[in-house]
């Protein structure tokens, strides 16, 4: 037996006996309930990982840190943005420290190497960041509050031939949700009657879009569609402008990862009039939005939340929700206390699917506009209740 066998069959060996553990009435008695939240707090996707803790010690500190007689203890590890680091900090959170819920998942190889961790000690795996379709049905103990791909995409993908978009390239990340992306938008664009005229996929990892846009250019396009993850907007905005493709009549339209909160203002005015479909703004009009924003900006020295933090936010009020509705039960119990949950978020209406244990919430349409000094994705249309398009229905 090799070295790296043998630790893969005690990591597995010590899940198979922490399953019978958690079925002893002794661990639902524990006075504390412990959130293992597994996310990218250095490297690439670091923004990621500030924004989702960011936002779920914020609900803590405005909704107490006592739930159904239980005392909420929130466990942070970093994983740098590796699948293999991920399934090891879950690993020892489930079996060390007992959580009853693993949260965060910055991307889908994170979220999808998790996910026979939480299959084999039936734990609740929320995820509040990563975006494929497919991550739901990785184990039946998965969940999610963020959102999906397909979901901007087909929005987005609706409205471009309305607008006198018919031609088109796709530029997207070369993994999970970028795949999804592509996929659904160049099938619902097609079905609409425009053309997509040719797909790119760009390197997850240092990616240097130059010679990518260069294409796009060349193929002059009605508009480029674009996806990235959360923190690369900024870079493709760059050289989008630097190439002049906005003044050779190239829209940029895409999901709203593109023109992330976080970094819109730093983008400068090469954004503006930049559409894109997305499930939530930091300019959402909404009085709980606007309370949402506010407190978290006077809590993070100004930072503007994007979309990873309301679905950290708004995971943490499903933890809250689920806990209430098991009577602090972990496990099968938390399962089905998270399943059918709906309840007003900053974003709008959300609510958990219980058949897929997706996120079903509000698509809205944004453009990038100026306002009060500042870039914001400023909505101007919205599709009700979207639930995942890549999610067959039953």
């Amino acid at each position: 037996m090799t070295a790296n066998t043998r630790r893969t069959w005690i990591s597995w060996a010590a899940l198979a006996a922490l399953g019978a553990t958690l079925a002893q009435p002794g661990w639902a008695q524990d006075s504390t309930f412990k959130v293992g939240l597994i996310l990218p707090m250095t490297g690439q996707q670091a923004s990621t990982g500030r924004q989702v803790e960011a936002a779920a010690r914020l609900y803590i500190a405005q909704h107490g840190d006592t739930v159904a007689g239980k005392k909420i203890e929130l466990i942070v590890k970093d994983d740098t943005g590796l699948p293999d680091v991920s399934r090891r900090l879950a690993q020892e959170l489930v079996i060390k420290d007992k959580v009853g819920v693993l949260a965060g998942f910055g991307l889908t190889p994170l979220a999808l190497a998790v996910a026979p961790v939480a299959t084999q000690s039936k734990t609740p795996l929320l995820v509040m960041a990563a975006a494929t379709s497919s991550i739901t049905e990785a184990s039946p103990y998965v969940l999610r509050t963020s959102f999906t791909l397909p979901q901007a995409a087909v929005v987005i993908a609706d409205w471009a031939p309305k607008n006198g978009i018919k031609k088109v390239v796709s530029l997207v990340s070369d993994y999970g949700p970028g795949v999804d992306a592509e996929k659904f938008f160049s099938e619902q664009f097609k079905k609409n009657g425009g053309e997509v005229v040719e797909s790119l996929r760009v390197p997850l990892r240092n990616p240097d879009f130059a010679p990518f846009l260069q294409k796009v250019r060349d193929a002059k396009p009605d508009a480029l569609f674009v996806f990235v993850p959360s923190g690369a907007g900024a870079a493709i905005m760059k050289q989008f402008v630097e190439r002049g493709m906005d003044k050779a009549g190239i829209k940029l339209i895409g999901t709203g990862d593109l023109t992330d909160d976080d970094q819109l203002n730093d983008m400068g005015d090469g954004a503006l009039g930049v559409v894109t479909a997305h499930h939530y703004s930091a300019y959402h009009p909404s009085d709980l939005n606007r309370q949402f924003v506010e407190a978290f900006k006077k809590a993070n020295n100004n930072l503007r939340p994007n979309f990873m933090a309301v679905g950290g936010y708004d995971g943490m009020h499903a933890i809250y929700e689920a806990l209430k509705a098991s009577k602090g039960e972990g496990s099968d119990a938390l399962l089905k206390g998270f399943k059918g949950l709906s309840f007003e978020s900053p974003r709008g209406t959300v609510t958990i699917d219980p058949e897929t244990r997706d996120v079903v919430h509000d698509v809205y349409l944004r453009k990038v506009e100026r306002k009060d000094g500042q870039l914001y994705n400023v909505e101007f249309d919205v599709v009700k209740a979207v639930k995942d398009p890549g999610k067959a229905p039953k």
